[in-house]
């Protein structure tokens, strides 16, 4: 999981695909955190990809560094405890300006049941599962 987590950090953005009512939906993310031994991403309430995740869990992110990538598949689940959007938002300071652990909109999401695939041209994929 540490392995995944530092990939993501260090490619800095990566690709979130939601499902639409059967039409991929792909955005750039750049919040990861690891809380209670667990892998979060953020959002908002009030975006569609909230909406998304919350109809389909099912979610796979994308990110590209140095050659090598990473694919992850899992299910999202929300924590609606203040303690984990508290963590995610003193890990990204940046976003305290637009969330708060106590607004109506700040939403954090773990993953579960997940497994990365880290792949590039000159190494075979190794998988991890979290």
């Amino acid at each position: 999981m540490e392995s995944v987590v530092k990939f993501l950090k260090e490619a800095g953005t990566y690709y979130l695909a939601t499902d639409e009512g059967g039409q991929p939906r792909v955005r750039p993310f750049g919040t990861v955190n690891v809380f209670e031994g667990k892998v979060y991403i953020q959002t908002g309430k009030s975006k569609n990809v909230s909406k998304q995740i919350h109809a389909n869990p099912k979610v796979e992110i994308c990110a590209f560094k140095d050659g090598e990538w990473i694919r992850v598949a899992g299910e999202l689940i929300e924590d609606p405890r203040r303690e984990a959007k508290v963590s995610m938002l003193e890990a990204y300071p940046s976003l305290q300006g637009m969330y708060s652990a106590d607004d109506d909109n700040t939403e954090v999401f773990y993953f579960k049941d997940a497994e990365a695939t880290f792949s590039s041209f000159t190494e075979p994929p190794r998988t991890v599962r979290f």
